[in-house]
């Protein structure tokens, strides 16, 4: 039931004392033929899709598609997480994560989504600058697909970049069962690299996880037998969230919090126990390949709830881009860990000048950060292994600042035509906690109405004592303009997922130049399930559908 396990942690006065990778809340390519639309890969399969163009060496590629039609179809499979578990999973083409699309500037791309669930479903271009009717906003931009029907998602990827893809459908819960996958966009021009690889990072429960859940869930049921069974009771109002990710009934994962260590009345994501990289973990990860001499770039995506903070061993590397947008003049570092927030992504190049065999790591001390760690190899080395150390104490990468400033788009003090605060907050009410803006839940929360052309600017301050609230706005590309009050003033930021720590205010802006209805929401979504959610709305804009009441929308 909803926020039951905000229940359990009121009553139990329940504190968890853990240092985590995300306690600051942080691919080989095989060519084969084409793949026929009604081919479904096995287990272990993380395709990538491409366009006829395309022939950088990427990712974890098994099937490759020689057009830019696509279908990608929704269905259950079980996935194999490591050596010892497996869930059944919700998946793309039957991988987790779901085929990478890959695809060439200025192409435009057709999507067909095929859905064999049992539940509706969407898909939602995350970061993507798509038509507004294209953004898979169930009950506001579309209907959510149902089982057994077909939606064809089209869309010009007009914008170079790294990007994902996931359900907003009960988002917290499908994106957690692993309806998600990456989406690049190569510049016109190429891209000069010889190596190209995407890491898409993620939590699940293994066993470990289930059996903490099931005595809690036992505790909670003896508790319950001894408190009053009035239907309109806190308790009893609450509403199922089966947040697994695993082969669990509806009602067996509740609301957790992303902050380990956390003793606060959130959701408690300790029993997240096993991390993944490419929906694998430990030893199931296969290394990652490179030459002498090679230029490298690694993406990072992160489609969890939780941050995570990575380090690459031995190199000296560069963050080129950050959301896809590409970063002026980045300076070189090494050994900083790079925290990446849920939602966000990070591009990183080095000159593989370094032989061994190194490690690309998470650190922290949750029980799943030991899995979520992947090896580069050095062909033809036979030497000394580097060994993995996630303890080590390394600084923080600060994008603010990073790079050099190339001509300004937006500044503080320039005139804008709306200037809007977002407070964002938690309180109780009679459900339990919610996650506010400006002291509303959604869908009572204030919106953002502009009208075409305008100039926003938008304060954002996290009053949240213990809750990191990663911002992302659909639709559009905002500039970070200013952190705690500090304008930026040697870089260019541009990003469409900003992470808020407690207590952090940041000025961001961007051009009203995509007419539409965009939600504006925190990506830890439990958060914006239980109401940090709004929308920029443009004035006299009329959806294109009729939301249907039998549809079973839920945007959050």
């Amino acid at each position: 039931m909803k926020y039951r396990w905000l229940l359990l942690l009121t009553i139990l006065g329940l504190t968890l004392f853990l240092g985590a990778c995300s306690n600051s809340m942080e691919g080989m390519d095989h060519d084969m033929p084409e793949m026929d639309n009604e081919k479904q890969p096995t287990d272990n399969q993380n395709e990538e899709v491409t366009s006829p163009e395309n022939t950088l060496t990427s990712t974890v590629a098994t099937e490759v598609i020689t057009d830019n039609e696509f279908t990608i179809v929704a269905q259950e499979r079980q996935h194999s997480l490591n050596k010892d578990e497996s869930v059944l999973a919700w998946t793309f083409n039957g991988s987790v994560p779901g085929p990478q699309i890959r695809v060439t500037e200025g192409e435009n791309v057709k999507v067909n989504l095929k859905n064999e669930l049992t539940d509706p479903v969407t898909i939602h271009w995350h970061g993507l600058p798509v038509p507004n009717n294209m953004d898979g906003i169930p009950g506001v931009t579309m209907n959510a697909v149902q089982p057994g029907e077909t939606f064809t998602y089209e869309f010009n990827a007009s914008v170079p970049g790294t990007y994902w893809y996931h359900s907003h459908q009960d988002g917290v819960n499908q994106v957690d069962k692993g309806l998600y996958g990456s989406f690049i966009i190569e510049p016109k021009e190429g891209l000069d690299v010889d190596r190209d690889y995407t890491l898409v990072l993620d939590e699940w429960i293994g066993s470990n996880g289930m059996q903490m859940e099931n005595e809690a869930e036992h505790d909670m049921d003896n508790m319950s037998s001894n408190e009053s069974t009035d239907e309109d009771s806190d308790s009893s109002s609450m509403e199922g969230m089966d947040h697994s990710g695993m082969d669990m009934d509806d009602d067996s994962m509740e609301e957790m919090d992303h902050e380990e260590g956390d003793s606060s009345m959130g959701h408690d994501m300790s029993m997240y126990n096993i991390f993944t990289i490419n929906g694998k973990s430990g030893d199931m990860i296969e290394p990652l390949q490179v030459k002498e001499g090679e230029k490298v770039r690694i993406r990072l995506v992160n489609a969890g709830f939780m941050s995570h903070k990575f380090h690459i061993h031995g190199q000296d590397i560069k963050v080129v881009s950050s959301d896809g947008q590409q970063i002026s003049n980045p300076g070189t570092f090494r050994d900083q860990l790079i925290q990446v927030a849920p939602g966000e992504r990070y591009d990183i190049e080095f000159i593989a000048d370094k032989p061994g065999n190194w490690w690309i790591e998470c650190h922290g001390e949750m029980e799943g950060t030991d899995g979520m760690k992947i090896q580069l190899q050095y062909e033809g080395y036979n030497g000394q292994q580097d060994a993995p150390n996630a303890d080590e104490s390394l600084p923080l990468f600060d994008l603010v600042n990073y790079g050099e400033k190339e001509q300004t788009v937006f500044t503080l003090d320039q005139a804008y035509d709306i200037e809007y605060t977002m407070d964002l907050n938690t309180e109780m009410d009679n459900s339990g906690m919610i996650y506010t803006i400006n002291g509303k839940a959604y869908p009572k929360t204030e919106e953002i109405v502009v009208q075409e052309g305008d100039l926003v600017k938008v304060k954002l301050v996290n009053n949240s004592e213990t809750d990191d609230h990663p911002m992302h706005l659909h639709g559009h590309f905002f500039q970070v303009l200013s952190k705690n009050g500090k304008p930026l003033d040697d870089a260019v930021i541009m990003k469409d997922t900003l992470n808020l720590k407690p207590g952090e205010e940041y000025e961001v802006a961007f051009k009203a130049d995509n007419t539409g209805d965009w939600m504006f929401h925190c990506h830890d979504l439990h958060h914006a399930s239980a109401g940090m959610v709004t929308k920029v709305t443009y004035e006299g804009f009329k959806p294109d559908f009729t939301p249907d009441p039998n549809a079973n929308n839920q945007p959050e």
